[in-house]
């Protein structure tokens, strides 16, 4: 049985929740205001006897009105039979139920909680039930929204550990000392962390090519209109091709600032990208990275070469080929469609 007490201003406490009530209210007032604020919320409320009559309800908007603008009810039978059935549960027990309904309409599925309470008299006995109705499609939505971006992000996060470990493994394969481990090692976390900066700022969508390519030859150059020309498309990199990409960037850009073009304050390399439509199919992105190194010979291969030659292209399901002549290094890589998207 509901406890009652009066507050020292006259309002009544119920259960605990204070009613303020001023000597000049009356019951109309506050009925109209509740219809206001059962409005605004979007709350339905319905209050039934014992033998589910209708005694009152208000704000009942579809689908709890018995029919729609158009004369079709928006419950199934199922789901009307799932409410009857908890209804009359509590009205035998006296417990209060709580249901989650979705209900699928021309604008997607919408979602609605009802909480079903019993209204017991003074003695304390069940005299008819009361069910709120509120729509929670916007919450379930951003629950939704939130959960497939948690997996994105461990599914990335995944790839992305994968990646420090392949480089970790092919970085110690190919260096003589834990100084030169750590050094190499410590680039390319760092180019990774860059174009994953780029990722993350398009909310994971991806990093267009020559932003990504700028990014990593500007972090070894102090006027990079002089020492990178870029031709050619840009195209917007997915987040798996954004990351592998600015890799071999690094790659090329570490060597030549060690020994090739960027090493002489005249030098520049080129990078060209090209849309290249095979047969009719899907274009492939070719890029190239082009530059004039005077005195160069071909050194041990080293993780550099491994990465532009094999772990970038394969990680794209594409195909690289590194020419390092006299004078001259030039990388092409073939880059399929589906790693990129074009305007």
């Amino acid at each position: 049985m509901p406890s009652e007490s009066f507050t020292k201003d006259g309002g009544k406490k119920q259960n605990g929740e204070v009613i303020a009530m001023h000597p000049s209210e009356s019951g109309m007032q506050v009925g109209r205001a509740l219809l206001h604020a059962l409005h605004n919320a979007g709350i339905s409320v319905l209050y039934q006897d014992r033998q589910m009559k209708t005694v009152w309800a208000r704000n009942m908007n579809a689908p709890w009105a018995s029919e729609t603008a158009d004369g079709k009810d928006l419950l199934s039978p199922a789901q009307a039979e799932r409410i009857q059935a908890a209804k009359l549960g509590v009205i035998e027990s006296g417990n209060a139920d709580q249901l989650e309904l979705s209900i699928p309409g021309s604008h997607g599925v919408r979602w609605f909680q009802l909480w079903i309470d019993a209204d017991r008299g003074e003695a304390g006995d069940v005299l008819g039930v009361v069910t709120t109705m509120v729509e929670t499609t916007e919450q379930k939505r951003r629950e939704q929204t939130l959960k497939a971006l948690l997996r994105e992000v461990s599914h990335r996060s995944k790839n992305l550990l994968a990646i420090i470990q392949s480089i970790a493994t092919q970085t110690g394969r190919y260096t003589e000392t834990l100084g030169d481990f750590l050094a190499r090692f410590r680039g390319r976390l760092q180019s990774l962390a860059s174009s994953q900066d780029l990722v993350t700022s398009s909310n994971w969508r991806g990093a267009a090519l020559r932003e990504l390519v700028s990014g990593q030859v500007g972090r070894y150059s102090s006027d990079l209109a002089k020492s990178l020309r870029f031709m050619g498309e840009n195209p917007y990199l997915n987040p798996n091709a954004a990351l592998h990409i600015g890799l071999a960037m690094h790659e090329l850009a570490v060597n030549s600032v060690s020994y090739g073009a960027l090493s002489r304050p005249e030098g520049h390399v080129e990078v060209r990208a090209r849309l290249d439509p095979e047969n009719g199919t899907s274009p492939k992105l070719l890029l190239t990275w082009t530059e004039t190194v005077g005195d160069a010979r071909r050194n041990e291969k080293r993780f550099g070469s491994v990465a532009l030659e094999r772990v970038v292209p394969m990680s794209l399901n594409g195909s690289a080929t590194l020419e390092i002549g006299e004078d001259r290094i030039e990388y092409r890589l073939t880059v399929p469609q589906g790693n990129f998207e074009t305007d």
